[in-house]
């Protein structure tokens, strides 16, 4: 079985309990691997396990995202795409988001850099559909932050009522919010 075929449910177990919190016990149970083979899968341990998780995020960006907002097509149309698309990813709010937790305890400075490189590839993404559109740059590139702001608070919200309608409410909102007029 390939490294990459465990991705998904190391994908989980990070978005559940954060780097910290999952346990090496809890790997095996997830994956269905030892310990020996688990780092002959990923020698680098843990930190290896995120770092491949976070490629497999990249491109699931690429793909869910950037794909979208870089097609033809009106700005709120690519936009809500691209929100479809989200919702879907997260299970119209029901799945916790990777990067969030990972901005938590000690793979904080480890991953920073690794977030910080995704969040901003979507920022930029949603920032030229707007200016695309005929949004002035620096506030095309404010409500890109507002979008991404958008979504991860209400990823997090759901996550922490247990609910996922304020999730699935500014995904419907969004994109007319994104294109309002000045």
């Amino acid at each position: 079985m390939s490294k990459q075929a465990h991705v998904p449910p190391l994908l989980d177990l990070f978005r559940q309990f954060g780097y910290d919190g999952v346990t090496l016990s809890k790997i095996s149970q997830a994956t269905g691997l030892g310990k020996a083979s688990l780092y002959h899968h990923f020698p680098g341990g843990k930190d290896e396990m995120v770092e491949t998780v976070l490629t497999a995020l990249e491109q699931g960006l690429e793909q869910i995202v950037l794909e979208t907002l870089r097609s033809q097509g009106d700005a709120p149309t690519r936009l809500r795409q691209m929100c479809d698309r989200i919702s879907k990813a997260y299970n119209d709010g029901q799945k916790p988001c990777l990067l969030a937790s990972l901005m938590l305890g000690s793979a904080k400075e480890v991953f920073r850099e690794q977030v910080r490189a995704l969040l901003t590839l979507w920022i930029d993404a949603i920032a030229t559909v707007l200016i695309e559109a005929g949004m002035e740059e620096n506030l095309a590139r404010q409500r890109g932050e507002d979008g991404v702001i958008a979504i991860q608070g209400a990823l997090i919200l759901a996550q922490g009522l247990g609910n996922p309608l304020p999730f699935q409410r500014v995904i419907q909102q969004l994109p007319h919010e994104l294109c309002r007029p000045i």
